[in-house]
């Protein structure tokens, strides 16, 4: 993340992304597939197994061995050729977008951190002060319910963060600027499309 100045001088909070161009390395047809979407590859991976380089042999030399490969479905897919370079020309300056990352990882985590819990008593003779206290009666139902909440694994999942105003285009150099935080750890990788 980073800051810009608008043009009223109002300072604006922008996370920085880099969106390098990505190949169509398939469309998908109704009459063929029974669905209609578009297939894209981006970057390029250091190497791929033969099955995996056998799916994109129908391309050139340049886009053969795609690192990420996502497909998104469309109504009219009939718009785009197997080749075409995508790239950060979608999208304009003032329109929405949603972003999809996966969060950071925090690993194992206790019930303070994970979900808001207060802490117990330090003094007067308390030997819980990051414990959960009680997860349940004794009696009935004489267990502990399913979805308690209790210190677990937290983070290092899929995120969604939506409608993020896109701030700056900079086709030059593959950036977007939208405003505000993004998923995920740097260098992560991020899904961009239109909001809904």
């Amino acid at each position: 993340m980073t800051r810009i100045f608008a043009d009223d001088g109002s300072v604006v909070p922008v996370s920085v992304i880099e969106a390098t161009p990505n190949t169509v390395t398939r469309v998908r047809s109704i009459e063929q597939d029974g669905y209609s979407a578009v297939q894209l590859g981006a970057g390029t991976a250091r190497r791929s197994t033969k099955p995996v380089a056998g799916q994109f042999k129908h391309l050139d030399k340049a886009h053969q061995h795609p690192r990420h490969v996502r497909e998104f479905r469309l109504d009219g897919a009939t718009e785009y050729e197997v080749g075409q370079q995508v790239g950060v020309d979608l999208f304009e300056a003032g329109e929405l977008v949603d972003v999809t990352g996966v969060s950071k990882g925090h690993g194992f985590t206790g019930v303070i951190a994970r979900h808001n819990f207060r802490r117990g008593p330090k003094t007067h003779g308390s030997d819980h002060h990051r414990a959960p206290g009680s997860v349940g009666a004794g009696t009935f139902p004489g267990r502990v319910w399913k979805g308690t909440r209790m210190a677990g694994h937290m983070g290092d999942e899929q995120v969604t963060v939506k409608k993020l105003k896109v701030i700056r285009i900079d086709p030059e150099r593959n950036l977007i600027l939208v405003r505000g935080a993004v998923p995920g750890a740097r260098n992560g990788l991020l899904l961009v499309r239109k909001a809904k």
